[in-house]
């Protein structure tokens, strides 16, 4: 493509060229013979003049005094070559002859004796017609100087040509080379002019689309693996179910089934329109609040376990739907680490959010979802541009969470 658009932009360039050369030959031409035709004209006029004079002041039609210019009295006088072509009322006439030469005729409207009389002037001139000539003399040379200006001309379009569309080149085959989750970079982008804006657009573009596809696998990844085990938790317990009645603790099972996949997913479209979400400035003791009344509703815990440690106002840079569900998912990760009868800090000191959970001594290490859990969770705040740390250990379970401070 990049070749066609060259060629054709070579084929405009030289085909003006060329047009416009031809143009101007054509002109000039015309030009000379035009000229040339005038200053015949011009002497018969003058020769008219004097014929004209002569016959008032002698009251005789002499012959012409020059040797190029003839006088005839009637059209009957006139060359048979010259009354083939020439009308007897044609004011004036140009003949042209196979046999050389090149006539001019003028009528001229005298009164001789009293009486209306109509004699022609015949000039004969092809001796004085120096285009012909010129071009017979020097035309090779002037073709050649011509040919040599025409490819001067196209040599200056190619490269006219190869010089504009380079840049057009070097983009295609850069964006040719592109390969998927590789970086956007196109070496026009800086240009002020019209290519640097279209690169600078293809880099965003590239860019908007990587992430497009980065979400949509990662979204059919997290599918795949964060609702595999509840689904495999429910379906095993219905399968019980028609063996006999479910119990209170296979009821409950499906009930954390069902809240875990809710919550996922919950975090899995949050994450996959992340890129829409708008980030703004987030007062994070309200949304910590908000999550903790949640999760008294929603679970039955004793809120006298609980240890808050936070500023009475605290601006972090983020989007408020993102932080909601990171700190919701963090508790309640704390209270399926922790158990019912956990103890649950949560402070914010040297721009770190720690919350921690007690483990019960003895008490063996729980997974959930195969780990998979954490794995949103950090994509979560790297949505955010925060980070995030897990810290288990025998007697507490800590997340360290570092927010973006608000600007």
């Amino acid at each position: 493509m990049s070749k066609s658009i060259r060629q054709r932009l070579f084929a405009a360039l030289a085909g003006f060229t060329v047009l416009l050369c031809l143009c101007y030959t054509g002109l000039a031409l015309v030009i000379a013979y035009v000229t040339e035709d005038m200053l015949v004209q011009r002497l018969l006029e003058r020769e008219a003049a004097v014929v004209s004079q002569h016959l008032r002041q002698h009251g005789e039609l002499t012959p012409s005094g020059n040797d190029l210019i003839k006088t005839y009295v009637n059209y009957h006088d006139l060359p048979q070559v010259v009354r083939e072509q020439v009308s007897p009322s044609a004011p004036r006439g140009e003949v042209f002859t196979t046999t050389g030469q090149h006539y001019h005729v003028l009528a001229l409207d005298l009164v001789a004796a009293g009486q209306p009389q109509r004699s022609y002037l015949l000039a004969d001139v092809a001796p004085v017609l120096v285009v012909q000539r010129l071009a017979q003399e020097v035309g090779g040379v002037v073709l050649g100087v011509a040919l040599a200006l025409i490819a001067l001309a196209l040599l200056l379009a190619y490269w006219l040509a190869r010089r504009l569309v380079l840049p057009l080149q070097r983009l295609a085959q850069e964006a040719r080379q592109l390969a998927p989750g590789s970086a956007v970079h196109f070496s026009e982008r800086d240009r002020p002019d019209e290519i640097g804006f279209l690169a600078r657009r293809l880099e965003t573009t590239f860019a908007e689309l990587q992430a497009v596809l980065q979400r949509e696998q990662a979204f059919a990844r997290d599918v795949s693996h964060e609702l595999r085990t509840p689904l495999t938790l429910m379906h095993n317990t219905l399968a019980l179910a028609e063996a006999r009645p479910l119990g209170r603790q296979e009821q409950a099972q499906l009930r954390q089934s069902s809240d875990e996949m809710r919550a996922t997913i919950d975090v899995l479209f949050a994450l996959a329109r992340a890129e829409q979400l708008p980030g703004d400035v987030v007062e994070l003791r309200g949304c910590m609040e908000q999550c903790l009344l949640r999760l008294l509703d929603e679970h039955p815990w004793d809120a006298s376990l609980l240890t808050l440690d936070l500023p009475e106002r605290l601006d972090v840079a983020g989007n408020a739907q993102l932080v909601m569900l990171l700190i919701n998912n963090c508790l309640a990760n704390a209270l399926f680490h922790g158990g019912p009868d956990c103890r649950i800090s949560i402070a914010f000191a040297q721009g770190h959010l720690n919350i921690i959970n007690t483990v019960q001594a003895g008490q063996p290490r729980r997974v959930q979802g195969f780990a998979h859990g954490q794995n949103l969770l950090l994509r979560l705040a790297q949505a955010m541009r925060w980070d995030i740390a897990f810290h288990p250990g025998a007697t507490q379970y800590r997340v360290a969470i570092v927010p973006a401070p608000a600007p």
